[in-house]
């Protein structure tokens, strides 16, 4: 469970709130797209990378059955079989911020859907592709994860261009 919460959470780039609102059936993981219900209760689908695909396929196959006693919809449950809260996700990214010698008190899931359209970007994402993954109304929201970008492409640029050298 623990996997594939930080999985979609960085390789979808979905919200702590979207990833717990998200139910069994929302997640094809065939097509590796998820149906993710986001604020303003729009729906967006936002495609699947193979890692965060095959955390969910573990968690589903072999978490998720240990802790199902009441037949919950929910994807993400607690250890009680009850549906997994913010408080529960908050301790979960933690623990495993601790786990990998990292401040813990510095990592939150906001970090990740950070990272998730910074690392799109550099990529080589255009701007609207981003926004819709990210489910941004505004394109002016999804452009503050730019700055990152254009400084990484300043600096590509100064070490490799000539006529930037001094």
């Amino acid at each position: 469970r623990d996997r594939a919460l930080v999985e979609l959470l960085y390789g979808a780039g979905l919200r702590v709130s979207e990833a717990l609102g998200l139910q069994k059936a929302s997640v094809d993981l065939d097509e590796r797209i998820v149906r993710v219900l986001g604020k303003g209760g729009k729906e967006r689908i936002v495609p699947l990378g193979r890692p965060a695909a095959d955390a969910v396929r573990r968690y589903l196959a072999l978490g998720r059955p240990h802790l199902d006693r009441r037949h919950r919809p929910d994807l993400f449950l607690n250890a009680r079989g009850g549906a997994l809260t913010r408080a529960g996700a908050f301790l979960i990214l933690r623990r495993l911020a601790e786990r990998a010698g990292l401040e813990p008190e510095r990592v939150h899931p906001h970090l990740l859907r950070h990272s998730f359209a910074t690392h799109l970007l550099e990529g080589g994402a255009d701007l609207r592709s981003v926004q819709e993954m990210l489910g941004h109304a505004d394109l002016a929201t999804t452009e503050r994860y730019t700055h990152v970008s254009d400084r990484r492409r300043r600096e590509a640029y100064f070490a490799a261009h000539p006529h930037a050298r001094r």
